[in-house]
């Protein structure tokens, strides 16, 4: 089994602080790690479509850098402080990057995420392009 170990230059003080690859590329399919948020400067934006905007030009972003992209998502996760509360804020904003043949998803609600304040991460499995 071949891995390939995905991290973009903006997070490798995350693999070096935190010991995890923001992606790993095995047997065609592509395990990402969760992707939050936040904002250019670092924080948690106050608006909750922002937020989610965010989390979701991320998982764009990595997908890209692997050679995939969205259409390529199998199943992805989604963990969210305020599940009930947000849910139809976060399928508006989900629905800019997503679209038919819907890949399989579970939404989870949590207590709290590694950043204070954030109020999701979304966790992707896709098919390499290719």
């Amino acid at each position: 089994m071949s891995k390939t170990f995905i991290v973009r230059d903006s997070a490798k003080a995350l693999y070096e602080n935190f010991h995890f690859a923001e992606a790993v590329a095995s047997d065609g399919f592509l395990f990402c790690s969760g992707i939050i948020g936040m904002g250019s400067d670092g924080g948690v934006p106050d608006d909750i479509k922002e937020e989610f905007r965010n989390a979701w030009l991320g998982v764009v972003g990595l997908l890209e850098e692997a050679g995939s992209d969205v259409s390529n998502i199998i199943e992805y996760t989604t963990y969210h402080v305020g599940l009930q509360s947000s849910m139809a804020d976060f399928m508006a904003v989900r629905d800019e990057f997503l679209s038919e043949p819907w890949p399989a998803w579970t939404a989870i609600g949590i207590t709290e995420l590694a950043v204070p304040g954030a109020r999701v991460e979304i966790r992707v499995t896709a098919k390499q392009a290719g």
